[in-house]
């Protein structure tokens, strides 16, 4: 689960944004890359790590992009 916006720092909300979506090097396995159309994790979840917006209103904002 990820940390909430009101009882966590910008220090966890990136770790955890880091250890969920990092690279795995195994492209045909993961497809990180593509839910976030190429994009760095850490950049689409820059507002969530901010704590201007929650991690869901941002990932289903990615899963309605097809």
């Amino acid at each position: 689960m990820e940390p909430k916006i009101e009882s966590s720092t910008e220090e966890q909300r990136m770790a955890y944004i880091s250890e969920t979506f990092r690279c795995r090097s195994d492209c045909d396995i993961c497809g990180i890359c593509q839910v976030f159309h190429g994009k760095e994790p850490l950049l689409v979840f820059e507002d969530y790590i901010a704590g201007r917006r929650t991690f869901q209103e941002i990932f289903r904002e990615y899963k309605r992009i097809k």
